[in-house]
């Protein structure tokens, strides 16, 4: 019997890169995700670090081509009729790993069938098939016009690129150089300014995030705010909730993000001394490291959580003493990352 038909859709998505406590980076990727039904196909994958191959850093030439194989217009580019759908969001190598699926027509239909994962030349649907995936029946004309869209000059996988641009406001002392550093090694381009005082409106709307050193008084942060309103610019502001500059790139990557809710599964974060309250939307793995800065201005990191949450709200008991003080809390889950400082009673 015939699957039913559901629905097909694109969404932008991202991977949160980041500066982890240990000193490691994760890149930050954006790309397009596949929407079935209305809801990101990724989400039922629910421990996977990976990013569709609709990525908006490659070269318009492999996006093209990545397009022209799921609309079957090129050979795919595996065997047996298989496509990468989700690949490692590093070096999107199939040795690392990737979830794989048969795309074929029937008739006028798009079918997506035998979803695996994949690490070498051959499918073992018995060890490593997705029984709960699929199939999924896509009306073909419905199919190839979403997909088509990103062949679109002013496509939706066009502006997210550019987009990954933040501006620095402050002097050039150490956080700010440092974190200027950190953004450009995990893929996000970085300036730093004093101040926006005759700088191009064109150039404005270019940053879609300003983030304030610590020095930046508050008429001067008004200053830059009417300044970015002015040039008509759809701007988030990062205040800094402390001198660190893991938490700092997390509050980045935050403002980044403008995906719509129901693309999110990392929703709310609450911190006290005490506890955290964690809420997600489907199930996933959730790690929580809580940042501090000492008596002597030393930042401090702890792990205080890492698991698989179930969808909805958590309450995550917190060590008193990884708090104390100023800190905050930093929550990741492989596709989003939320911030919150610490409420002490």
């Amino acid at each position: 019997m015939p699957a039913p038909y559901a629905t097909f859709g694109l969404a932008p998505a991202m991977r949160a890169g980041g500066v982890l406590a240990d000193g490691h980076h994760r890149v930050h990727r954006d790309f397009m995700d596949f929407l079935v039904d209305g809801r990101p196909l990724l989400f039922r994958l629910s421990d996977l670090d990976a990013v569709s191959p609709l990525a908006s850093d490659v070269p318009p030439a492999i996006l093209t081509t990545q397009v022209r194989r799921l609309l079957l217009e090129a050979e795919a580019p595996l065997a047996g009729g298989r496509h990468v759908i989700y690949g490692c969001p590093e070096c999107e190598s199939i040795e690392c790993g990737a979830v794989t699926a048969v795309i074929e027509r029937d008739g006028t239909d798009v079918v997506w069938r035998d979803f695996a994962w994949q690490t070498y030349g051959s499918v073992d649907l018995e060890q490593g098939g997705y029984r709960d995936m699929g199939p999924y029946r896509f009306d073909g004309e419905q199919y190839r016009r979403e997909l088509e869209r990103l062949l679109l000059p002013s496509g939706p996988a066009a502006p997210a690129s550019a987009a990954r641009r933040v501006l620095l406001v402050g002097a050039r002392v150490a956080v700010l150089a440092r974190l200027a550093a950190a953004l450009r090694t995990i893929g996000i381009g970085a300036d730093i300014a004093a101040d926006t005082d005759r700088v191009p409106a064109e150039e404005l709307r270019a940053y879609p995030v300003v983030v304030f050193g610590p020095a930046v008084t508050e008429p001067q942060r008004t200053a830059v705010r009417h300044a970015f309103r002015q040039a008509g610019a759809d701007t988030a502001y990062v205040e800094g909730l402390v001198p660190v500059v893991p938490v700092l790139a997390a509050e980045v990557e935050h403002a980044l993000d403008r995906g719509a809710p129901a693309q999110h599964r990392l929703v709310r974060l609450d911190a006290t001394d005490g506890s955290a309250t964690v809420e997600v939307t489907s199930a996933c793995r959730v790690s929580l490291v809580a940042y501090r800065v000492d008596r002597l201005s030393r930042p401090r990191a702890q792990e205080v959580f890492s698991g698989f949450l179930e969808p909805g709200e958590h309450r995550i008991p917190l060590d008193a003493r990884s708090v104390k003080g100023r800190a905050c809390l930093v929550a990741r889950t492989t596709g989003s990352v939320l911030t919150a400082p610490v409420a002490h009673g």
